[in-house]
């Protein structure tokens, strides 16, 4: 696994908001896969997180950030690759939680939903969470698949 690469995409309404925290990962020394989109031409957001999940699943990220309009349908199309837990988070308690206790190991993020620094706010706890592990943390993490 490439520890410590974070794989980050997003649809055209999320595109902004991925080049800002891609910088901000960077800025703290992380390695970043950007798979795209490279502009805010109209794109499919499944295509994104479909993408973030296989870089996932296969190991070339240990985790990954991914951002369209809502948040909703990138999460859906990242769940939907095994081993992927895309957490869509709204303020960093929800987004240090999706560490702690479910193990995420994507972020999903709304661009029309919340402005730069709760966003950045979300990308910190995230990073910054950890998972604790334990009888009861595991057990529900297993459901999950």
């Amino acid at each position: 696994m490439s520890e410590g690469t974070i794989a980050i995409a997003a649809d055209h309404a999320g595109y902004a908001l991925k080049e800002d925290l891609k910088a901000d990962l960077l800025e703290r020394g992380v390695t970043v896969l950007d798979l795209g989109t490279d502009d805010d031409n109209s794109v499919d957001y499944p295509d994104f997180g479909k993408a973030v999940g296989e870089a996932i699943a296969s190991g070339r990220a240990s985790q990954g950030v991914i951002i369209c309009g809502t948040g909703i349908g990138i999460s859906i199309a990242a769940n939907r690759i095994a081993g992927v837990r895309a957490a869509l988070c709204h303020d960093a308690t929800t987004a240090r939680l999706a560490r702690e206790h479910n193990d995420a190991n994507v972020l999903a993020l709304g661009a029309r939903i919340l402005g730069l620094e709760v966003a950045r706010d979300c990308l910190r706890a995230f990073l910054d969470g950890q998972y604790p592990g334990g009888e009861r943390h595991d057990r529900r993490v297993g459901k999950l698949g």
